[in-house]
């Protein structure tokens, strides 16, 4: 788990409350998207991948924090701060 000093805006950012919005929100549009504008196969994979960032926001996890050296779950890159 990344220190307070090293932690990444990017990722501190993504584990605030606004961050976990941002995602339902985009997941929720990609959903739509998939589900209205694309048609076929590619509407159905879309809609899926948009299924990722809904979960993440209402589950609290970050995907990328891993990537960054922070942890998994939201509450733990929190209290790193």
């Amino acid at each position: 788990m990344a220190t307070p000093k090293s932690q990444n805006p990017f990722v501190a950012f993504m584990a605030s409350g606004a961050g976990r919005l941002l995602r339902a929100v985009a997941g929720v549009v990609l959903i739509l998207i998939g589900l209205l504008v694309v048609k076929g196969t590619w509407g159905w994979v879309l809609t899926v991948v948009g299924l990722v960032p809904l979960a993440a926001g209402l589950f609290d996890f970050c995907l990328l924090g891993p990537l960054f050296g922070a942890g998994f779950w939201g509450r733990d890159i929190r209290r790193a701060r």
